[in-house]
This record gives structure tokens, C-alpha cells and sequence, in this order.
């Protein structure tokens, strides 16, 4: 993809020196990286190397032991997960975190409460200030969330009961409900087939490029084709330290990222996509 414009300097997203473990297993050993406004930023690595727990030190659920993260230059490092989602930090998971048994709609409002602005008395009465807004949250979420991840005619299904592409899509819909700055996106291909795949990858594409959305990404992600096709730049971790970073034909060369992740087959098949 071509890299998106931007300013020298200019960062949105910045992780110095993060050093994450449980007990005596290094998870992350001293990693940093910065994460400029409007690109796709992907993270790969084996299984391990310490992907996921990265993500979640970004949104808070783990907090490192040493480093700093700032968000718009702001230090986030001690915010808990809610705070950095008022700052317009989502995410998603490898495995769907939904309510299986309330419907796509339900799912999907619970992503649009920190923007509610009523108060108890309110919801109480359920008129005027209340009814409004819910009506407005709930036309966002219809008109322009569902019908982008073209899911609206299933709003008033039980989510448990959609096959798991669907659930992938309800997940990434909860997710924009927040309408965030920067979205995590913990390898939304897992476990789709491929048509699954090639939607999914052309819903990150709109959500990044449409200045409707402007939304950049962080990508974990095992399909090395997806990787190469929509990232503007690549990191690369192994066992819990960052061994390369750049733009995605260059990491597909890298003999050290060969070596350690891709091999000389997968490195072959990403350069053929």
C-alpha cells in the first residue's frame, strides 16, 4: 500500500522500551516502536514472540513492568483499559469477547458507551435528553456501522447462533461503535476461510482510507499475505524483542526475519501476492 501522508516527527501512537514478564518468562524485552497517524502498522512474529501481550499493554490490560506508552503524546502508561478507550484506543480480539446471547445490535451499542451523555434521572424518565441520544447512537450504529461490515440485516440476531465470520465481523463492529483513533486489530483473520479473509481485509482497508473513518491500524496478523498486502510498514518480533521493522518488501527480504519467522517458502509465497 502506499504510505499515507504525514509530517517528520509525527507520531500517534509511540511504545519506548516495554518490559512485560510473568514470572521468569521475558513476554516483552525492551521493545519500542512508533506508530504514525493513518497508516496500517502490522506486528507478526511466531507464536509467542509476544504480539498479543504487546497489544494488550497498549490498551491496558497488562501493564509493563519498565517503559512508556503515549498516545498523542500523552503518557498513557498508567491508565486503566477505560481511560485509553475515552482517548479513542479500541480493539479486537483473536477470540471473539462477545455477549453470545444478546443479539448483533446489543453487542455492538455496549461499543458506544463511553459517548452517552445522559444521566440517571435520564434514563430514568426515558424521554427528551435520553430518548434522543439513544435514538442517534442507535441510527450511527445501524446506517453506517452495520451496513459498512454489510451485517445490518442480521442486527436482531443472537450472536452465538452466526457462524464465526460473522462474530469476527460483530467484533470489529463493537469496536468502531467507540469511533476510534487508533484500533487494535488482534489477527482478525483467524480462523475465516478465504473469502472471509479477502472481506475482512477490504473492511480494514475502508475503515483506514475513508477519511469518513481515517482509523489507523495496528495489525497482528499470521497471514503473511494480508500482512504484505495492506501494511505501510512491518515489525517483527521474536521471543519478546523486536528483530526488524520497516516497509513490508523489505521485511520479506530481511535474511533475520526469514530465518526466524518467515522462511524461505512463506517469504517466497508473500512476494508472489
Amino acid at each position: 500500500m502506499d504510505s499515507p501522508s504525514w509530517h517528520p516527527g509525527e507520531v500517534l501512537l509511540e511504545v519506548e522500551g516495554i518490559f512485560l514478564s510473568f514470572g521468569g518468562v521475558m513476554a516483552l524485552n525492551g521493545v519500542s516502536l512508533a506508530v504514525r497517524p493513518g497508516e496500517i502498522f502490522s506486528i507478526i512474529g511466531p507464536n509467542g514472540a509476544g504480539k498479543t501481550s504487546l497489544l494488550n499493554c497498549i490498551n491496558g490490560l497488562y501493564r509493563p513492568q519498565r517503559g512508556r506508552i503515549r498516545f498523542e503524546g500523552r503518557d498513557i502508561t498508567h491508565l486503566p483499559a477505560h481511560r485509553r478507550a475515552r482517548l479513542g484506543i479500541a480493539r479486537t480480539f483473536q477470540k471473539t469477547e462477545l455477549f453470545k446471547n444478546m443479539t448483533v445490535l446489543d453487542n455492538v451499542r455496549l461499543g458506544r458507551h463511553i459517548h452517552m451523555k445522559a444521566n440517571l434521572l435520564d434514563c430514568l424518565i426515558y424521554w427528551g435528553r435520553a430518548e434522543r441520544e439513544e435514538l442517534a447512537h442507535r441510527a450511527f450504529i445501524e446506517e453506517e456501522i452495520l451496513d459498512l461490515l454489510e451485517i445490518g440485516h442480521l442486527r436482531h440476531r443472537i450472536v452465538g447462533m452466526l457462524p464465526y465470520g460473522l462474530q469476527k465481523r460483530v467484533d470489529l463492529a463493537r469496536a468502531l461503535a467507540l469511533e476510534p483513533r487508533l484500533l487494535l486489530l488482534d489477527e482478525p483473520m483467524a480462523g475465516l476461510n478465504l473469502e472471509e479473509v479477502e472481506d475482512m481485509a477490504r473492511f480494514i482497508v475502508e475503515i483506514n482510507e475513508n477519511p469518513r473513518w481515517g482509523v489507523t491500524c495496528v495489525l497482528v496478523e499470521h497471514d503473511m499475505g494480508v500482512v504484505m498486502d495492506l501494511s505501510h510498514r512491518v515489525a517483527v518480533l521474536n521471543f519478546g524483542n523486536k528483530i526488524a521493522e520497516g516497509p513490508p518488501e523489505e521485511i520479506q527480504r530481511d535474511p533475520v526475519v526469514i530465518q526466524a519467522y518467515l522462511g524461505e517458502e512463506e517469504a517466497a509465497y508473500a512476494t508472489r501476492r
